[in-house]
């Protein structure tokens, strides 16, 4: 019997696919038991133990335990390891990776002890060995390939198989397996966030990378509250949110999801033209609640965008200010009070309430327009389905002339053409389904919008820079331009304060039936 100082040193590697079998079924545990009661039956000392809970093809260098277990070896030249493991499969199953590390390990003069396979340093071992080590990498590309065709499968369906987007989460179906369910209050923000950037309230990534900073809901990437700039564009390219897969790596092209969408399809794509034009300057961040006008107020000498800053005085006071900073301009660093640019302000917000003939005149005139659509209904109805036809005819056609090529580059032509037909039917398909019947009456869906018309001032007057912005937007459809001694000049109000600023007009000129002379 061996002195217990004598006695051969071994050192455990454990390693299972992932670490939802680390944690439920106990693997590395199980493992590590039965290489500890082979180095007890073997008179070895166990020093080390060095677990993977990491899948992959066998690529030692991608494990952490054996790069740990490596390195351990490295740091102790001096002894002669015995290396134990479970099984040869938990080596390597790539035959490459395993010869290689079969290399490395004898470059440090470690002995591989497996539980089930007896390493003999013979050609006919040496040859077994590496029969098993393929037998196994052909297992492993085998049962790649199996969860690639049920991934696939389930795609072509209409599942979502890949990691749950923000906003959704798995759930057990009742088709079998999972599909994604809304995950709220998360779903609801990133909804909200999506819709924003679809009708142009939020303008640029930037701003949406901003908003959903602000909300407590949205998971963050940073410690410092801030989410990467990747995960925004990645947000609002995926068509998974507007119901809609596809998996080009698969040949799988764009269908009907089964899970519910939380945008439209015309949404989604009026979110990928805006962000292939790309024709909004980025959004700065002083642009805030110090300087809510900034980006809307021009100066009406050079029609340049007024800046603002932060003015410090000589009793070390800051101040704020608007100026323009165009060197040509005659206003070229000229200041102006933000208090007197935004009061000025506020009185053009105020003067945007009408008088409530004028607010009663309109909102009929937007009944009447609302019944007017409603009628139109059928009509559009009619053309939708006449070009779903009309796409399903040509999609037939250009089918037909993939049939009778043999040029492979035509073909692959002709598919691109059908899979471009096949969107657009989609997105007509669900404007068919969108179309009709209106869902909610006419003053059910235009209530707030009315709210907002009879007094703009209220909302501008709650203080809330997102609702602050929104009047903006709403209100006006251009900069103002600003002279710094005669204030605003000509706001370019939006069509519906026109029209009702027109009737407005209107009614001061109308002239009474019985005519000008006295009766």
């Amino acid at each position: 019997m061996q002195l217990r100082s004598q006695r051969r040193k071994a050192l455990v590697y454990c390693r299972v696919s992932g670490k939802k079998q680390a944690i439920e079924g106990n693997g590395l545990d199980s493992q590590e038991h039965r290489c500890r009661e082979y180095a007890r039956e073997q008179d070895y000392e166990v020093e080390a133990v060095f677990p993977d809970d990491i899948s992959g093809s066998g690529d030692f260098m991608r494990r952490p335990g054996m790069m740990a277990l490596l390195a351990y070896m490295d740091a102790k030249p001096e002894e002669n390891y015995v290396v134990i493991f479970d099984d040869l499969k938990r080596y390597a199953r790539d035959t490459e990776f395993h010869l290689k590390l079969k290399r490395e390990m004898a470059a440090r003069n470690a002995k591989r002890e497996c539980l089930n396979f007896k390493f003999e340093d013979s050609p006919e071992g040496e040859f077994i060995e590496t029969i098993i080590a393929a037998q196994g990498e052909l297992e492993r590309k085998q049962n790649q390939r199996q969860v690639i065709q049920k991934m696939k499968a389930r795609v072509e369906q209409g599942f979502w198989v890949f990691r749950a987007p923000a906003g959704y989460r798995y759930q057990r179906s009742k088709h079998g397996g999972k599909e994604l369910v809304r995950d709220e209050p998360l779903a609801s923000v990133v909804q909200e966030a999506l819709k924003l950037f679809a009708n142009g309230s939020l303008q640029t990534q930037v701003e949406v990378k901003r908003y959903l900073e602000n909300q407590p809901a949205f998971p963050k990437d940073l410690p410092n509250g801030e989410i990467r700039a990747y995960r925004i564009t990645r947000l609002l390219t995926q068509p998974v949110y507007a119901g809609y897969i596809s998996a080009p790596n698969w040949n799988v092209s764009l269908r009907k999801a089964r899970h519910e969408p939380l945008i439209s399809l015309n949404d989604y794509n009026r979110m990928q033209d805006r962000i292939k034009s790309g024709g909004h300057a980025p959004a700065r961040k002083d642009i805030g609640e110090d300087f809510v006008l900034r980006g809307l107020v021009s100066c009406a000498d050079c029609g340049r965008p007024l800046t603002s800053c932060w003015s410090k005085s000589k009793t070390k006071k800051t101040h704020p200010y608007y100026r323009c900073y165009y060197k040509p301009c005659k206003s070229y660093g000229k200041s102006i009070r933000r208090a007197k640019i935004e009061g000025e302000f506020e009185q053009i917000i105020r003067s945007l309430k009408p008088a409530p003939s004028a607010f009663a005149l309109a909102s009929d005139m937007f009944k009447s327009a609302w019944t007017q659509r409603h009628k139109q209904s059928l009509q559009i109805l009619n053309d939708i389905k006449a070009n779903i036809a009309t796409i399903e005819l040509e999609i037939d056609q250009v089918l037909q002339r993939i049939l009778n090529t043999n040029n492979q580059t035509v073909a692959s032509a002709f598919e691109k053409k059908i899979e471009e037909l096949e969107k657009d039917k989609l997105i007509s398909e669900e404007k068919l389904q969108l179309s009709g019947k209106p869902k909610h009456s006419f003053e059910k869906m235009f209530e707030l919008a009315l709210q907002f018309l009879s007094n703009p001032w209220k909302l501008w007057d709650s203080d809330i820079l997102e609702q602050r912005r929104l009047v903006l937007k709403l209100a006006f459809t251009g900069r103002i331009p600003y002279d710094r001694h005669n204030g605003f000049l000509n706001p370019k109000k939006s069509l519906p304060f026109n029209m009702i600023g027109d009737n407005m007009a209107l009614e001061k000129r109308m002239v009474r039936t019985t005519g000008l002379e006295p009766v």
